[in-house]
């Protein structure tokens, strides 16, 4: 049967591939369709005019909670159900590749494409809809939360059954709004046309725009006839997420790509922050919402909001204030930093006693942080003209309230922080607060609370951090019949046997470590690990000398140095923001800059992602222009941060990166609560490796892993070349050295004196100008 079925898909497939007449049977059709809507809309229209005016307008009633039945999930009813030709075939074995952008993804797509696999392979690509819807008014609304929301939404719209009340016409409402592009049919057209041919997403979405077919659905409904899944990371390694696309583990093979970082990934896709200001806006907002909508809502619903304002009442009170006064006047009393288990916080909180699966499932199938966004999008805005009954005398005072709370609440001066604020605005607060009331479900021993209290109320926060990734990868595994984790740079790998598959009961049997060397020959690179400067001040970045006005002055003569003979760009990579700004005004003060830009243009790595683009474009253009002209002035110097925009994912092939430059050790913030925590944690839970303590170690991969992203920026192909230099004693440990990935390691001098590198580095230089 099974046989007889691919088949017919097969024909199916190759008859669309090569018969143009059903695409343009399939197009006209579709403009057919858009006249007839245009015609029903304008009668629609004509016979609304004459209509009675309604207690609410119809732009509030959308705002309003639909009855809420049951606490148990039920089953959605999809109008894709109607096919038996859904083709489900549980034999076909799918390699499921992600990696961590869209743009990574993109280039491996074009790879198939290119490859001689490319006609043959069916390949499906998925995304977010953030990027594959392609409808404009849903699109329009930026951040991916609502976006769901509102997909959401539609959809149940389009599958609500008018109730018998509104079939009598007693009640007059105004149809809500459906998506056109959520047509069964043209999905359906949309999913043969992916499977015929290799389409990468931006193709899809071109092609959903043509079809008028929603691609976030039709891309998911050629799931089950795919060899080949491409998508982004996160939606593999988040349950819900991966349910929700239907993606299915059962024996098949996972290729995890740019998998660097994916304990990271892992436990910041389970953990979720929620500030103080945003807990006082939500109870705010949701009071407001309860009040003026209080006689339309049913007892379930006002049942659920008043537990949801209890809780958020009571985390409030947990940051030490009071949830009906502005965050940002009320002063905390006890500051500091405290680490609860969820038990003891759900104790604590007074809260033990509400059950939270239920009351998350309830905002799951409520949408109420989209009705409340929709209200909030109403009357948020002062400057919209309000009405004068008591109804809206009300919700001016709640206006003025919310302003003042989104005043006290920013922090100044850092775009970053601000930026992340306006997007947080955009967004209903409880939207967040949802993702926190979820991780407050996880298992007690998996995750803790940190209760952050500042200055303020409205500064302070509640985070739930996850200890262990494993739990969340476990089932990945489990059901897998391969998973491969790869990455170009993923020395140390030891985390990742420890942390994710020992713990997540994987076999050590089952594990198999493959490494391989780079295919640029052996003097192509030029590693080093300078000991000490020019100046024989031994070279030791740790917190208590990096400061020191010698170490910075020697980092500078190490600079000064190199500018003089490297060709092209520099690339400096600094252990954080606060060093690198330190540095660069302690050598505009000594005249050293001055120095330093007579031979290269000094660019610094900026703190906003959006400035990030044109910064690299104005660098390059630089370096070219600098090789062209064959003045004194050689290339540019690009000051950068170990785990900031730069260290990852950008290319610095040829000119830009013809030696990168490593200052110190970036080793984590050892201060920071989360981190103590997770390493009290390990050192519980995991064994000791060659006597260290898990800690430790932990600390050490967390520092080598960044360094070898960082590091790694510079060689990008087979004929690339580069030196390296890390500045740091420290380096030649055994310990440390022995994390430097294989590849580098083998090449790599140390020297404990600056002459004998410099002249190493002189002879490179002698060697490229020769080869030119």
């Amino acid at each position: 049967e099974e046989q007889i079925r691919r088949k017919k898909r097969e024909d199916h497939l190759e008859k669309i591939r090569h018969n143009v007449q059903l695409k343009y049977a399939a197009k006209r059709k579709r403009s057919e369709e858009d006249e007839t809507k245009r015609l029903l809309q304008l009668s629609k229209d004509i016979l609304s005019e004459g209509a009675g005016v309604e207690q609410l307008d119809h732009n509030e009633e959308d705002l309003i909670l639909a009855e809420y039945e049951s606490d148990e999930e039920k089953k959605a009813v999809s109008g894709l159900e109607e096919d038996d030709d859904d083709l489900e075939e549980e034999h076909v074995t799918k390699i499921y590749y992600c990696s961590r952008t869209h743009s990574q993804l993109l280039q491996f797509v074009r790879e198939v494409q290119k490859s001689p696999f490319g006609r043959d392979t069916r390949l499906v690509s998925l995304g977010s809809r953030q990027n594959l819807c392609v409808n404009e008014e849903v699109r329009s609304l930026g951040v991916l939360q609502l976006i769901n929301d509102r997909c959401m939404e539609m959809q149940k719209n389009k599958h609500d059954k008018k109730s018998a009340e509104e079939m009598e016409g007693k009640k007059r409402r105004v149809s809500r709004a459906v998506c056109p592009f959520y047509s069964y049919e043209q999905m359906q057209f949309l999913r043969s046309e992916v499977l015929v041919e290799v389409k990468d997403i931006e193709q899809l979405v071109a092609l959903g725009r043509e079809t008028k077919a929603c691609p976030y659905y039709g891309s998911r409904y050629a799931i089950p006839a795919a060899q080949l899944v491409v998508l982004p990371y996160q939606m593999i390694l988040h349950e819900p997420t991966r349910t929700a696309a239907g993606i299915k583990l059962k024996d098949q093979v996972v290729i995890i790509d740019e998998a660097h970082n994916l304990i990271d990934t892992i436990t910041c896709i389970h953990s979720v922050e929620v500030s103080g200001s945003q807990l006082c806006c939500a109870h705010s907002q949701l009071q407001q919402y309860m009040e003026r909508y209080r006689k339309r809502l049913k007892a379930k619903n006002l049942m659920y909001i008043k537990q949801i304002l209890y809780l958020l009442e009571r985390f409030v009170a947990m940051l030490g204030g009071n949830v009906n006064q502005n965050p940002g006047c009320q002063a905390v009393s006890q500051t500091g930093t405290v680490l609860k288990s969820i038990n003891d916080f759900l104790f604590q909180g007074q809260i033990d006693n509400i059950n939270l699966f239920k009351v998350q499932r309830y905002c799951e199938k409520s949408l109420i942080s989209r009705k409340l966004f929709g209200f909030m999008a109403r009357y948020r805005n002062p400057t919209t003209a309000v009405k004068t009954n008591r109804e809206n005398q009300k919700l001016a005072g709640l206006q003025n309230f919310l302003l003042t709370l989104q005043q006290g609440s920013d922090k100044e001066g850092d775009p970053a922080v601000e930026a992340e604020h306006d997007q947080l605005r955009t967004a209903s607060p409880l939207m967040q607060i949802e993702g926190f009331l979820s991780a407050l479900t996880n298992a007690n021993q998996d995750g803790r609370v940190i209760i952050n209290r500042q200055g303020t109320v409205g500064q302070s926060s509640l985070k739930f951090l996850l200890l262990n990734p494993a739990v969340h990868f476990a089932k990945v595994v489990e059901e897998c019949r391969a998973v491969i984790i790869a990455g170009g740079t993923m020395q140390p790998v030891a985390d990742f046997r420890e942390q994710l598959l020992s713990c997540a009961g994987v076999d050590p049997e089952r594990v198999v470590e493959f490494s391989c060397g780079h295919v640029i020959p052996p003097e192509n690179i030029l590693p080093m690990i300078l000991c000490s400067g020019p100046s024989n001040q031994q070279l030791e970045f740790t917190y208590q000398t990096r400061d020191l006005p010698q170490m910075m002055d020697e980092t500078g003569r190490i600079l000064c140095n190199l500018c003089n003979v490297v060709p092209g760009g520099v690339v400096c990579f600094f252990p954080s923001y606060e060093y690198e700004k330190q540095v660069y005004t302690h050598w505009e003060k000594t005249g050293l800059l001055t120095r330093l830009a007579t031979k290269k243009k000094i660019f610094q790595e900026p703190k906003r992602a959006n400035q990030v683009e044109q910064v690299l474009a104005e660098y390059a253009k630089c370096i070219k222009r600098c090789g062209q002209a064959g003045g004194q002035m050689t290339g540019a110097l690009l000051l950068s941060v170990v785990g900031g925009k730069m260290s990852e994912g950008i290319n610095f092939s040829d000119e830009l990166g013809r030696c990168v430059i490593m200052v110190g050790m970036p080793y984590p913030n050892i201060k920071s609560p989360e981190l103590q925590e997770k390493m009290t944690w390990l050192d519980k839970t995991m064994p000791r490796a060659a006597g260290q303590a898990p800690s430790r170690v932990l600390i050490e991969n967390l520092c080598m892993k960044a360094v070898n992203q960082s590091i790694g920026r510079a060689i990008r192909h087979q004929k690339d070349f580069a030196s390296i230099l890390l500045l740091d004693h420290r380096y030649a440990c055994p310990a440390i050295f022995n994390k430097l990935p294989q590849w580098i390691r083998e090449r790599t001098q140390v020297k404990p004196a600056f002459g004998s590198a410099f002249a190493e580095l002189r002879k490179v230089r002698t060697c490229t100008l020769h080869t030119v």
